[in-house]
């Protein structure tokens, strides 16, 4: 209606610039779908003709390790590749982001890419965290297009935990090394005390107690913190020790120690004494670790033991003769005394050892 009250001249005219302004605007509809196209081909996996591949899409390894991400790529022979760069996914106000490794500086100095600007994109990573666990993408750029996986390799760094069980144990009971991780990696090697342990099962003795730490066979280099075996057992090797001055007299003050290994510690002790009488039946003499008799007396000879008992069991010394003699028999200077000193000796040897033999 606005045309046909126009003149003819006027209404040509503005029918003209219509058309010319359609051409223009589907002319440059045109080239906006051909950049766009070209995003498209360059963001994506493979681009014109590319791929990115990686070897283990699922990674583990262990905390303080190194660890090689492998990866390989492809690209039209005519074109050859300028650049190329690895990248970390993290997410940014609610933003998935790859960010690119050689921005983030937890990674200078640990992350090393180990391929080439051909066909190999291996990337190494050092000294591994806990936060090194993520995505991990890979781009490189040719002449004509950048390209970038499309898929990520996930990497876990774990630590290794170990256990024992149970813990306390009892001398024969049985006990299980456990070394936790979330990794399936390689089979499980253990150490006590920087020594190999050949099974994680055994029946446990005193001497399995100690520090143990478990490692992947290959990778002994990283290790878990070490976790102790605590073996509890009676008293062993229980001895006597007796102490006295120079000659063993009557009235000479006489101590008796009761030594014994054990764990936890002993700590009770009860002291026995055989009769001449009667060796074989034993009189309760006191308690303690140390049994003191101050003035010892001939009615004091014989054979003595101590019993310590610990939160596990018990066990007996062997037996220790006590058989003061005389002042008499010791101090003096005739020979007829020498004689006589000599025949109470010799009575006093076939004494004691017919008392060891009963």
């Amino acid at each position: 209606m606005l045309l046909a009250a126009m003149p003819p001249e006027r209404a040509h005219q503005i029918s003209k610039t219509h058309i010319h302004t359609e051409i223009l605007c589907f002319s440059l509809m045109e080239k906006m779908i051909a950049v766009l196209v070209l995003l498209i081909l360059t963001s994506g996996t493979t681009g014109v003709g590319g791929s990115v591949s990686f070897e283990n899409p699922n990674t583990c390894a262990l905390k303080g390790s190194s660890v090689k991400l492998g990866c390989s790529y492809t690209y039209p022979d005519s074109e050859t590749v300028k650049s190329s760069a690895w990248f970390k996914g993290a997410s940014k106000n609610g933003t998935w982001k790859r960010v690119a490794l050689s921005e983030l500086p937890s990674y200078q100095n640990r992350s090393e890419y180990i391929g080439d600007l051909q066909h190999n994109c291996s990337l190494a990573i050092h000294d591994l965290q806990i936060n090194d666990t993520g995505h991990y993408y890979f781009k490189f750029d040719t002449e004509l297009f950048g390209r970038r996986s499309k898929t990520s390799v996930h990497l876990t760094v774990t630590e290794l935990s170990a256990r024992v069980h149970p813990d306390p144990v009892r001398a024969g009971d049985k006990v299980t090394l456990e070394c936790r991780t979330s990794c399936q990696l390689s089979n499980i090697v253990w150490f006590k005390d920087g020594s190999p342990v050949t099974k994680p099962e055994f029946e446990a003795k005193a001497e399995d107690a100690g520090n143990y730490v478990c490692a992947f066979e290959g990778q002994e280099s990283v290790m878990s913190d070490p976790v102790s075996l605590d073996v509890q057992y009676p008293p062993m090797n229980v001895s006597v020790e007796m102490s006295y001055p120079a000659n063993l007299t009557v009235g000479t003050s006489v101590n008796l120690t009761c030594h014994s290994a054990a764990n936890p510690a002993a700590d009770s002790y009860t002291w026995y004494r055989g009769t001449a009488s009667s060796f074989r039946s034993m009189l309760y003499v006191g308690s303690g670790q140390v049994l003191s008799l101050p003035s010892v007396e001939a009615s004091y000879t014989g054979l003595y033991l101590c019993q310590a008992r610990n939160t596990v069991g018990g066990n007996n010394s062997t037996e220790v003769l006590l058989h003061p003699l005389s002042e008499a028999v010791i101090v003096g200077n005739t020979d007829s005394e020498h004689a006589g000193n000599h025949v109470i000796s010799l009575v006093s040897t076939v004494l004691i050892t017919v008392l060891l033999q009963l």
